[in-house]
Parts: C-alpha cells; structure tokens; sequence
C-alpha cells in the first residue's frame, strides 16, 4: 500500500475527494479482458516452492517488508495469456450467486497472509478465501502477485490462513498455482483494477520427522478454512463494511501502532472516490480506518457473521485526507461484472489431486 502520496494528500487537502459524484456505469464493463499468468504447476514446481518456504525460513517471516505498489510505468511482461472472449463468454452462463462456505470442521478463517518474492526479496500482504466450484481461490490486491513496472509475477507465491507466531501454519500452506487478473493491471498499472484472483493448489504442512520436516498434504482450501462469498457491483455509499488487514508500515507523522503480526479490522462507510495520477476512476473508499502498509490485499466483507460474509473489496490504497498524523481511510478497486470474470476464470482452474 501507499504509505505516502504527495498528490493524494494534496487533493484530499484541496477537497477534491471529498465532493465527488455518484457512479456513472461500470469501469470497463464493455472491455472485458482476463490475463492469466501460470506460478507453479508441476509437481516439481510446488515442491520448490514448499521447500523454499521450510519453517526455519517462515520463522523469519516477520522481519519480512510488507509490499507497496509499484510506481512508474508498466513494462511488458512474459508468460501472460489474454484468455479469449468466447471462453469468458462461456464462463458467464453458467455464473450463479456465490455464497459464502464454512469449513468441513471447526470456524472459518479465511483471512490471512501472502508471501512472495519479487527481484529476489521476500514481501507479504493480507488476503482471504474466496467461495469456488475448485475450492481454491484467495481474492488479494494486484500489487501482491503481480508488479507491472518490472513486467512479471510473484514467484514463490504461498497463501498462510490466520498464521501464528514464530511462522506457525495452523490451517496449512498454500502454493499458488495461477493468477487471474485484468490486462490493464499489467498493461498499464492502472488502479481500477488493482485486485486479483489466485488459484492455489492442495494445502500441506510440515511435520518434523527426525532431523527432517516432511510436507504432509492437509487438502483445499476452502474446506479447512471455509470461503468468502462475492458481491459484485455494491455501489457506494454502504453504511456499515468490515476491512481486515495485517497492518505494519508507519503512519504520516512516523509512528507504528501496528506491527503486521495481529489481524486488525476497520468498520466503517463507503464513498466513490478517484486519484487521477493513479488512473483510478471508480474508486470505494472506507473511512474511518488508518490502515499502513502490509494490509494490501485484505478483504472488504459484508454482511459478517461467524467470520463469513460477501467480499466486495480488498484494500489497495491508503489515503490522509485530512493531512494529520494518521492514515484516516483505505480504499479499494470497485468489483463490477470486469471482477466477476477474473474470479469466474480462477474458479474453473483446476490443480492436481495430490502434489505432495
């Protein structure tokens, strides 16, 4: 997330943000275009991935930099594939609701962390389980799988439900398999449409045998820790919507309430809002909520009740409209009928019965 954006702060400063009209139509609806871009998909490949992540290296996770979104301009990036027109058409009819899903066993826990690498370096960010046909999808920021200004995915991509301390993985890890984005989150880092939809394989976790830690295949996602619903096109304003996120990054005036360690939520009511520098034009923004960097990624929910509701947004952007010491509101993409076919194409993505 933006920690700090002087033209952000200078519009909210001028009022720009805070009189804006209502929205008129869909961002993109006419223009439908997902691109899909492979992770890990071989047994190999997991297994890389999974030794990468060893506990001894998940221990080290809080010492970890949250991620931020890229700044500057896209660069044209290799193994990404424009899914066709007639196969999202053919998506489409058979889209239904997508209600929430608890888990086989226990409460649901859908929020959680994501870790990756980008040019070498470890990051994170916040994410959730989402409700699918594949029982294999977690909805997150853009920027947290995809950097468009170096032109390429995340690698070492993994999703950690509610992780503990000292690198615990209570409900498993996660191996992302696929990210389903909108092209113009590559193509042109434009912030209508920083969300994306990763397909994730079977869950494992490790199990100390001896001097050595065996990966033990725990099963899909979304029967361990249950799964969000999605709520498309919920117009600003709402009076009540549940943010959560693993905040850590330093307010405005440099102190650090928050520590990325301990699941944090914001409630609050919704508003259209824009920043032009950053090409978002259908923007919902939350408030109150002072939000840092490290919450990117966590979902909007409404409609809570036992840990379970609609996704209607994840965070993407923080703003300091009032320009005081804090944070005071979080924003995030609008999720129209564009954001029901990404989720609809990481949804009919399927993964191998067993890779560990």
């Amino acid at each position: 997330m933006i920690p700090r954006a002087k033209h952000l702060l200078a519009a909210a400063v001028s009022g720009a943000l805070l009189m804006l009209p209502a929205f008129q139509g869909t961002a993109g609806a006419t223009a439908s275009q997902v691109f899909a871009v492979s992770l890990a998909k071989s047994k190999a490949e997991v297994q890389k991935v999974a030794d990468y992540w060893k506990p001894e290296r998940l221990r080290k996770a809080e010492t970890y930099s949250p991620a931020a979104p890229p700044s500057g301009a896209p660069k044209a990036g290799g193994g990404s594939v424009n899914v066709p027109a007639q196969r999202i058409a053919a998506l489409r009819k058979k889209a239904g609701p997508v209600n929430a899903v608890a888990p086989r066993q226990g409460a649901a826990s859908t929020v959680g962390k994501v870790f990756f690498r980008l040019g070498g370096k470890e990051f994170w960010c916040s994410a959730a389980a989402v409700a699918a046909a594949n029982r294999s999808v977690v909805a997150t920021a853009a920027h947290c799988a995809y950097d468009p200004r170096r032109g390429e995915a995340a690698d070492s991509w993994i999703f950690v439900p509610d992780p503990g301390a000292a690198g615990a993985t209570p409900h498993g890890v996660y191996v992302g398999s696929s990210i389903s984005m909108h092209e113009d989150w590559p193509g042109k880092n434009d912030y209508d449409y920083d969300y994306a939809f990763v397909t994730v394989h079977r869950g494992f976790t490790w199990v100390k045998q001896g001097n050595a830690y065996i990966a033990k295949d725990v099963g899909r996602l979304q029967d361990n820790v249950g799964g969000l619903g999605l709520e498309l096109s919920r117009k600003p304003p709402m009076a009540q919507v549940h943010a959560f996120g693993y905040p850590a990054g330093p307010q405005p005036d440099g102190s650090q309430p928050f520590n990325g360690q301990t699941l944090r939520s914001c409630v609050g009511a919704t508003r259209k809002t824009i920043a032009p520098g950053l090409d978002l034009d259908h923007g919902v923004q939350l408030s109150p909520c002072n939000f840092s960097k490290g919450a990117s990624g966590g979902p909007w929910i409404t409609g809570l009740r036992a840990n379970l509701g609609a996704l209607i947004g994840v965070n993407s952007l923080t703003w300091n409209r009032d320009a005081k010491g804090e944070f005071d509101a979080v924003s995030s993409p609008y999720l129209g009928p564009v954001a029901g076919d990404v989720y609809r194409h990481a949804a009919a993505q399927t993964t191998p019965a067993n890779v560990m």
